[in-house]
């Protein structure tokens, strides 16, 4: 058993992108893992120039493999369609290593194939991740040792909320946090050109629905609040609320978003083959 502090213990990154970012500041930022003992390969040069340029000592590799046999704790956090060459890099060294998939919509038993581990955990964040507010859902293989997990719990809590479901939920967890921060933006893009449309500055405007959507997302988190509730309190009779929400209803927004969550889950299935 290692004696090493969780700070000193390497981990690895296989791809540089705005999430790896998001998750080596966090990591970085709460002392949970030093910045040299992360060793990130990224074939690309911006990637890995934005990565050095946020977080002072990463180490980079020159290959995935090299990477990879630099950390017990492996993150992939490529595209689902570049994973299996990611995984084929690294396989040669992963045996006694610990997998963490960030790619949407690839099983833990097809991961454990493409790299030749049996210790995978497979995640699914959301960009809010960036800005140390994001959700990610978690579940593991058998052979994840508990501490291995509670790392990577730990690891993630320091970008955000942390929740561990049955795998067979990601693919639904992926269309509605994963893809949500999306659809969420839609709506408030919409409700930022309905306050145009009804006189006010587009910055004014924006700001608004910005600070709207994030203080009603707080509201609801911190009071525990069904949705129902508190979209009552604002809806007294004869109102401002209510007349909008009837056109909102009139118009199918409820079922448009369901219909968004679905579409997105069953393309996460699709993604994973």
């Amino acid at each position: 058993m290692s004696t090493a502090s969780p700070a000193a213990e390497p981990i690895a990154f296989i791809g540089g992108g705005q999430m790896a970012l998001a998750l080596v500041e966090g990591f970085t930022a709460a002392s949970l893992v030093a910045a040299d003992a992360i060793t990130v390969y990224d074939p690309v040069p911006a990637a890995r120039e934005r990565l050095a340029s946020r977080v002072a000592g990463l180490r980079f590799a020159e290959s995935a493999a090299e990477a990879a046999g630099a950390a017990d704790l492996v993150w992939l956090a490529v595209k689902p369609q570049q994973a299996a060459a990611a995984c084929a890099d690294i396989k040669p060294v992963m045996a006694d290593r610990t997998l963490v998939s960030i790619a949407a919509g690839l099983s833990t038993g097809l991961l454990s194939a493409l790299t030749g581990t049996q210790r995978v955990v497979r995640v699914m964040p959301n960009t809010p991740c960036l800005v140390g507010h994001g959700v990610s859902v978690f579940c593991r293989t058998e052979a994840v040792t508990a501490a291995a997990a509670r790392r990577v719990q730990n690891l993630l809590a320091a970008v955000g909320h942390v929740h561990d479901a049955d795998e067979a939920m990601l693919d639904a967890v992926t269309g509605v946090s994963g893809s949500g921060p999306g659809f969420l933006a839609l709506i408030v893009e919409a409700l930022a050109d309905g306050g145009v449309k009804a006189g006010l500055p587009r910055p004014l405007a924006l700001a608004l629905a910005v600070q709207t959507m994030a203080g009603t997302g707080l509201l609801l988190e911190r009071t525990g609040d069904h949705p129902a509730v508190v979209k009552d309190k604002v809806s007294s009779p004869g109102g401002t609320t209510i007349a909008g929400l009837a056109v909102l209803e009139e118009r199918g927004v409820r079922g448009a978003m369901i219909d968004a969550v679905a579409a997105a889950t069953t393309r996460a299935r699709e993604l994973g083959g």
